[in-house]
């Protein structure tokens, strides 16, 4: 796959044109983290490794059960090759226990099972602060369609219960995930990541956190966090291939 011109350079990716298909685009993901909307930012070597080979296991798991996303191909160690979507400019956030703002904000208790989980929707607007953004006022925007909304929040949960089946049969507690979503032409599909940057993982046993937590709140060594989750993924592909 031939990069064409730059797109669009996030946080932790860069998004460039495909010069072999219009309709592709090639997303590097780079060794940035960044937390508390780019205030806090270092490099850290590997880094984009881990969650490109994560989001593209993910990604293949979730279409082989039906939910369909923008992904492609991975086709070397760094970047994974994907639809071209227009995104939509929201961040659904499904949450199984309480952590993070919902704590902050509302007098839940850590840890705090969620039964049915709660779905929260974000407004994509670093300047904003990423508000939290009523269903009114989607529609409002003409970000969506009510019946467009109402797939997303369907797609959002059905995800969500896959990976937490996923996880829990890992030894993992799959805290929360923020997922984001974008137009193929008349398709709505999944797109960005799902990455350790992405979700919330607790580890059974002892309640850790291997995720992007261990960095925000510099709470030990987020590359080994990082490369636990790796491990407990690929290492059962590896051995057994690719759970149904």
């Amino acid at each position: 796959m031939k990069k064409g011109r730059l797109l669009y350079t996030g946080k932790a990716k860069s998004v460039f044109a495909s010069q072999d298909n219009q309709d592709e685009v090639i997303i590097e993901f780079r060794d940035d983290i960044t937390a508390f909307n780019g205030e806090k930012h270092d490099t850290l070597a590997g880094k984009g490794l881990y969650n490109v080979k994560v989001s593209s296991f993910f990604f293949r798991y979730l279409e082989q059960n039906g939910v369909k996303t923008h992904y492609v191909g991975m086709p070397d160690e760094r970047t994974m090759v994907a639809k071209a979507l227009t995104m939509i400019p929201l961040e659904v956030i499904a949450r199984n226990r309480a952590a993070g703002l919902l704590v902050k904000k509302f007098p839940f208790t850590r840890g705090q099972i969620l039964d049915p989980p709660i779905l929260v929707i974000d407004y994509k607007d670093d300047e904003r602060g990423d508000p939290s953004i009523p269903d009114d006022v989607i529609t409002a925007l003409d970000l969506v369609t009510p019946e467009e909304l109402q797939e997303i929040r369907f797609t959002t949960l059905k995800i969500n219960k896959l990976l937490y089946d996923f996880f829990d049969r890992h030894g993992l507690i799959f805290v929360d995930i923020k997922v984001e979503f974008g137009r193929d032409g008349d398709q709505i599909l999944l797109g960005d990541e799902i990455s350790m940057d992405s979700m919330r993982l607790w580890d059974k046993e002892t309640g850790e956190s291997l995720d992007k937590d261990v960095y925000r709140l510099g709470k030990g060594d987020v590359m080994d966090a990082y490369a636990r989750v790796v491990t407990t993924i690929l290492g059962e592909e590896k051995e057994g291939g690719e759970e149904q």
